[in-house]
């Protein structure tokens, strides 16, 4: 066992697992002062389900290839629970259950992203049932697609499920998704639109009308996000070696430069750059170098980041001509993101891309593994949305909604500002 590695692969896992509470301080801070401790407890919500199920059969729907299979369809059954795993694998690089741990941090933080779409207005309990139904049909599987290993019909060992190598046997260069453009943040973004479409708009849901309560939450929440990427990145690589580095230093480089590409966009069109643009700014670059990160020069690297952040800048507006209201921008900024820096790679990847030796079929089957995760989880998600609404209902009242949700479905309020009892 090498113990670099499992200590390298643990400490990735340890600074994921911060980015869901990262993403708690983001949300949270976007939202109106009485909705806060309703959104950020959607974010641990997430935490805790999905680490639960993520022992008790998410490993085994989402590497069935612990048992020797790459098919996008099964599951380990010796795997759940975790009791195959247990040991260390004779001749491995690092005990398995480390990278159970690393993988257990994606799920969760994927499940939770989706949530910033429904902010203001949606039940706890009903979040917490699409939650496990949605990580269960639609997170688990998608994620054997992209990074599941096995024994390939060669009978040789290979890393990759369908989307990430299965094309490759037909335009001969497999799909690039280094740490989960699809599987996280296309994933993610496609499932929030549906929920935006099923819950609807909140009340008098307008531009101008729903602003952010705490910018430095947002900047806090930002920071932690872009201090765990190093370990979502670079600890995709799975071991400490060159593409770890290459893929820390482009998650340096493409969100600085997404950072400011927003902050231009926004002075150009509303005038005044602004602290919420900078951290969502930020985050748009994470979102579209994730993919990219172990197959990019650095300079292409920060081309890309100053694309996404101005291309999401501007396509956060989209939920105000389209009509939808995706409160917290996760279509704009991680649907949007993802597909950017995933199609990138069809153009600048090192080797492969079009403008960098290669030919038009790393484009194609960038394309098509974007297209297949986001039309799979847009589907479902709005199936098990629309079940959940018409059942137990997902969405709160009206009336609930305007005096803030924190004190009706939890009972607390995020900002006590003077003693009731004084």
């Amino acid at each position: 066992m090498d113990q670099g590695n499992t200590a390298f692969i643990l400490i990735a896992a340890a600074l994921v697992l911060l980015m869901t509470p990262g993403l708690a301080f983001f949300y949270g801070g976007l939202v109106k002062a009485k909705s806060v401790i309703s959104m950020m407890m959607m974010s641990f919500g997430a935490l805790g389900l999905i680490g639960v199920l993520w022992v008790l059969y998410g490993y085994a729907i989402a590497f069935p290839g612990s048992s020797g299979t790459l098919a996008p369809w099964s599951i380990d059954g010796g795997a759940l629970g975790l009791t195959n795993v247990l040991e260390l694998t004779e001749g491995a690089d690092y005990p398995t259950l480390a990278f159970v741990a690393f993988q257990a941090t994606f799920a969760i933080i994927t499940v939770a992203l989706v949530s910033g779409a429904i902010a203001d207005r949606a039940k706890f309990g009903a979040w917490m049932i699409f939650a496990g139904v949605w990580a269960t049909v639609v997170y688990f599987p998608v994620a054997s697609w992209v990074f599941n290993f096995g024994l390939g019909d060669d009978g040789k060992f290979e890393y990759g499920g369908w989307i990430t190598h299965g094309l490759q046997d037909v335009f001969g260069v497999g799909v690039i998704d280094f740490a989960g453009g699809t599987a996280v943040h296309i994933n993610a973004g496609a499932a929030a639109l549906a929920l935006a479409l099923v819950l609807g708009k909140r009340v008098g849901f307008q531009k101008g009308v729903h602003v952010p309560h705490n910018p430095p939450f947002v900047l806090l929440g930002a920071g932690l996000l872009w201090f765990g990427w190093f370990g979502f990145n670079a600890g995709s690589e799975l071991a400490a070696d060159n593409t770890a580095a290459l893929a820390f230093v482009n998650t340096i480089a493409a969100p600085a430069a997404a950072l400011l590409g927003w902050l231009v966009v926004e002075k150009i069109k509303d005038g005044k750059p602004t602290s919420v643009g900078a951290a969502s700014g930020a985050v748009a670059g994470l979102v579209a170098i994730t993919p990219a990160c172990g197959n990019l020069d650095p300079v292409w690297a920060i081309v890309l980041g100053l694309v996404a952040g101005a291309v999401c800048a501007l396509a956060i507006e989209l939920k105000y001509k389209l009509g939808f209201d995706d409160s917290l921008d996760v279509v704009g900024i991680h649907l949007v993101g993802g597909l950017i820096g995933t199609l990138y790679l069809g153009f600048f990847a090192r080797g492969t891309g079009l403008f960098m030796g290669g030919d038009a079929s790393q484009l194609i089957v960038q394309a098509i593994a974007a297209i297949a995760v986001l039309a799979y989880s847009f589907v479902l998600a709005f199936v098990i949305g629309f079940a959940i609404e018409k059942t137990i209902g997902f969405r709160v009242k009206n009336e609930d909604e305007i005096a803030g949700i924190d004190t009706v479905v939890h009972g607390e309020a995020g900002y006590v500002l003077e003693d009731a009892k004084a």
